[in-house]
């Protein structure tokens, strides 16, 4: 839908009226037939046609392009009324200025920003709704640190809330103690068996080198006898040399 056309000061050409809803244009795009359109109107008729609605030349929203620049900036200068007019605001300012304005206006009505207040006031008006707002929220007088809401007051007890926050966190502190034993359990078991794996890890190089070291010692006493061997045939040799 467009801007309502009773909102705006003055003539405006028949060129910047959507060709569907008759308003004045909003975020405008252009057939290539140069019917113009608010963006919402025509993709809500093409949902259901594929036809421009003036002159029913085909089109689709692949054909649709933004509105020519001359237009555009004739339809930015366009004047109009605040759409707060009917709650007092006298502002009267440029269409391409007035989304800026409204998102200030303070005769928008903004909703109460207290959780469970349904109210909607003028935004010039909300301090003073605040103030008196059944749902606003303060510190508890008595010292006792909470934020209650007023219309809570007759039913906060001090001492019940104070011990409902201490049974809280009893709660909270054994869980958090529960959750630590547990990490720690967890921690110590897989450090044990990371020592224990290493330990059998380490038992096995024991055992291959006693093996490698019993072999050795074979090979030792080998060659001992061998050279044993050796010698007593040096010997016999030498005797037969002598005796020749």
């Amino acid at each position: 839908m467009g801007y309502d056309i009773e909102r705006f000061v003055g003539y405006v050409n028949e060129g910047l009226l959507c060709s569907i809803c008759r308003d004045v244009l909003e975020d405008p795009l252009q057939a290539p037939c140069e019917h113009a359109f608010c963006a919402a109107c025509i993709h809500g008729w093409l949902l259901h046609h594929s036809n421009c609605p003036e002159d029913r030349q085909v089109m689709d929203v692949a054909l649709l392009r933004p509105l020519y620049r001359y237009m555009k900036n004739d339809l930015n200068r366009l004047q109009l009324h605040c759409r707060n007019r009917e709650y007092g605001c006298e502002m009267v300012c440029s269409l391409e200025s007035i989304d800026r304005h409204e998102r200030e206006c303070e005769y928008s009505q903004i909703p109460c920003s207290n959780a469970g207040c349904r109210a909607r006031v003028e935004r010039r008006h909300l301090e003073g709704h605040l103030a008196v707002c059944e749902f606003r929220s303060r510190e508890c007088p008595n010292g006792c640190g909470y934020t209650i809401l007023s219309a809570e007051d007759s039913q906060h007890n001090c001492v019940a809330e104070l011990r409902t926050e201490l049974e809280l966190l009893r709660s909270e502190m054994i869980c958090r103690v529960e959750e630590a034993k547990h990490e720690m359990e967890s921690r110590l078991d897989s450090q044990r068996r990371h020592m224990v794996q290493k330990e059998s890890i380490l038992q096995n190089e024991i055992e291959e080198l006693k093996s490698q070291m019993s072999r050795v010692m074979s090979d030792v006493r080998s060659l001992m006898a061998a050279e044993r061997q050796h010698r007593q045939e040096l010997e016999q040799a030498e005797l037969e040399k002598r005796e020749l």
